[in-house]
């Protein structure tokens, strides 16, 4: 198997540590920050270019072990966003974002 799989794939995905510094980042993550730098990103840190508020949260992800999703729309383009804490032997080891396109309208269907 190809281990460059998530280069290949339309969903940004940005990984951090515990203290908020940049890991990992895929191609799609690197052109979505492009103007920030993009992949030169990794090595900062997150409380570099994130609001107070965005880091309370950040923080009670990794304190909790919860995840935080939302949608948002920029420029006419609606994304989700899914933010969760990855683990390495069975401890929280940092957060993990993975940030997609979707539909303006989309279906939903409830199974049983």
């Amino acid at each position: 198997m190809n281990k460059n799989w998530f280069n290949g794939i339309p969903v940004a995905i940005t990984v951090s540590d515990t203290e908020g510094r940049i890991l990992e980042m895929n191609d799609a993550s690197g052109k979505v920050f492009e103007k920030y730098g993009g992949k030169d990103l990794i090595g900062n840190l997150l409380k570099d270019c994130h609001n107070n508020n965005s880091m309370a949260i950040m923080n009670k992800i990794l304190q909790e072990g919860s995840a935080n999703v939302y949608t948002i729309e920029k420029n006419g383009i609606k994304k989700m966003i899914f933010q969760c804490p990855w683990y390495h032997n069975n401890e929280i080891a940092g957060l993990v974002e993975f940030s997609f396109v979707i539909p303006a309208e989309m279906p939903h269907f409830v199974r049983s």
